[in-house]
């Protein structure tokens, strides 16, 4: 398996785990207090952010994005489903 391969592997990861953390684990936890999910859902949604951010750095010098790119590509690591955005924008232009 390449690395671009494992980077899109874990940006649409990180997407999912922001949408099982936002949409199931904390309205367990908030709503029925049942904080159960949040543990290990979390862990692994930050574990997914910390390797979707060192990739994207990587993939910075590596495909020559311009900063203005790489700074988008950051912002939407924080933002929920932005890692979609940037499989979709940036990651499936890439050749491998």
């Amino acid at each position: 398996m390449n690395s671009l391969k494992i980077f899109r592997f874990i940006s649409i990861a990180e997407g999912i785990s922001a949408i099982l953390l936002f949409g199931v684990a904390m309205p367990l936890k908030y709503i029925f207090a049942k904080p159960f999910l949040i543990s290990s859902v979390g862990m692994a949604h930050g574990v997914l952010f910390i390797a979707f951010v060192l990739f994207s750095i990587i993939y910075k010098f590596k495909v020559r994005w311009s900063s203005f790119d790489f700074i988008i590509i950051l912002i939407c690591s924080f933002v929920p489903l932005g890692t979609f955005y940037v499989d979709k924008k940036y990651l499936t232009k890439i050749k491998a």
